[in-house]
């Protein structure tokens, strides 16, 4: 076991917070999007609207979109995935947020997750 067992969620937050070598990171998935010729409800962002198939049924895909929030800095970045919302998925997403970011946290010890 860690040394904060007993201690609550929010206390070890905290505790992250307060420490200069710690980063806590926010994620959460939100509502898949279907994509494909769909209807939009009969509204546009064009002059003319675009032909649509007369019924959301038909779609050739499903995206599943993954934000990871730095608390510290409120910078926002944006995944989107095409598996369900999968153990996997959130890693595979976590470790492209960490490969992109990690020499601006080279100092870390500790990421903190919290789970939205």
């Amino acid at each position: 076991m860690n040394g904060k067992q007993g201690l609550s969620v929010w206390t070890t937050i905290r505790q992250g917070d307060d420490n200069p070598n710690s980063l806590r990171v926010s994620i959460d998935t939100k509502a898949k999007v279907k994509i494909g010729n769909l209807s939009r409800g009969g509204k546009a962002r064009t002059l003319e609207a675009k032909q649509a198939d007369d019924h959301d049924t038909e779609w050739q895909n499903v995206l599943v979109p993954f934000g990871i929030l730095n608390t510290q800095t409120d910078q926002l970045s944006i995944y989107l995935g095409q598996s369900a919302e999968t153990s996997d998925f959130i890693v595979d997403c976590l470790a492209a947020w960490w490969s992109d970011n990690q020499p601006h946290y080279s100092h870390l010890d500790e990421l903190v997750i919290a789970l939205s």
